[in-house]
């Protein structure tokens, strides 16, 4: 059994990657933990996936996954999860970001205190405060609301988990964000949280630009309503098409009253009789998303087939 492996996404790294590997295989020799690192390779366009090569012909723990193109970080950690044997798996960013020193606790919360899935806080960011540290602010409490999940930093790539966490879910689109929430869709309550260091970044630029700050909120809306209602679509579509159509069966049957009753006007002189119809429609038409929601309901086959182009030591 491996004590841990460690997974790592990566795009254009070159120069941080030598240094890394080193750090982590110091690190993992004083503890004495036997351990895997993978790097996935999503698309680089420079030397990064030449010199996880090298890396791996000097310390076969090192292995590789090369993506033929780019498919974002979690298709990456996907195919990393997909991947590692260890007891324990850490992710963690290849930039120098996240410190391999903090491994050795984090291992030990899942192991000694029990805990499903371990989050690193980076209580104190070396990031620009107006285009990351506001809006990772704003991400962190929309999340904590809607999710019950009491962390500070859902989005820190500096994690571990128990092996049965990451076998247990799915990463796709850009879901990294919400791991925690996955996890806890999954059955796994015990999820803590670590205070960890953030460095200055040593190499290279940010790979994040703004579109991040829309897809992230786009991506919580759509992950709480496929960890509440993802495996019964009926439950949601249904209860709003049944409440639309008979709002509009209301108003068709006071319009018909009022007709007969006080004969004062046509059903179809009044505005209200097209809000009528429109509430029909569209509550016709959501028991019918409900429907076909439940036939296709996480079904799809290609959600998670990536062309990987080469693999070192998997």
């Amino acid at each position: 059994m491996i004590d841990i492996s460690i997974v790592i996404p990566l795009f254009n790294e070159e120069e941080s990657l030598p240094e890394l590997s080193a750090w982590i295989e110091r690190v993992m020799q004083a503890n004495k933990f036997s351990y895997e690192v993978i790097m996935i390779d999503d698309g680089s366009t420079d030397s990064s996936w030449n010199v996880v090569e090298t890396l791996r012909n000097t310390n076969t723990n090192i292995k590789g996954i090369k993506f033929q193109r780019n498919y974002g970080k979690s298709a990456a950690l996907n195919e990393g999860f997909k991947a590692a044997q260890g007891e324990v798996i850490i992710t963690m960013d290849a930039d120098m970001q996240d410190s391999p020193d903090e491994i050795p606790e984090l291992r030990r919360m899942i192991v000694e205190e029990g805990y499903d899935m371990v989050s690193g806080w980076k209580k104190k960011r070396y990031d620009n405060t107006l285009t990351k540290n506001i809006p990772s602010k704003l991400f962190n409490a929309a999340a904590r609301k809607s999710s019950g999940i009491k962390l500070h930093d859902f989005n820190c790539g500096l994690k571990s988990y128990r092996k049965k966490v990451i076998k247990s879910i799915e990463v796709y689109g850009e879901m990294h964000r919400y791991i925690p929430i996955l996890a806890k869709w999954a059955g796994f309550r015990k999820i803590g949280e670590k205070v960890v260091e953030h460095r200055a970044r040593k190499y290279g630029v940010t790979k994040f630009g703004w579109e991040r700050f829309i897809n992230g909120f786009l991506d919580l809306f759509s992950i709480m309503f496929v960890g509440k209602f993802g495996k019964r679509p009926m439950h949601f579509f249904g209860l709003w098409g049944s409440i639309v159509f008979f709002s509009g069966f209301i108003i068709w049957a006071y319009l018909f009253i009022a007709k007969f009753a006080f004969q004062k006007y046509n059903m179809t002189d009044r505005p209200l009789f097209y809000v009528g119809i429109i509430s029909l429609v569209i509550g016709v038409q959501l028991f019918l998303a409900g429907f076909l929601g439940e036939l296709i309901a996480r079904n799809s086959s290609e959600r998670n087939s990536y062309l990987i182009e080469e693999k070192q030591g998997l």
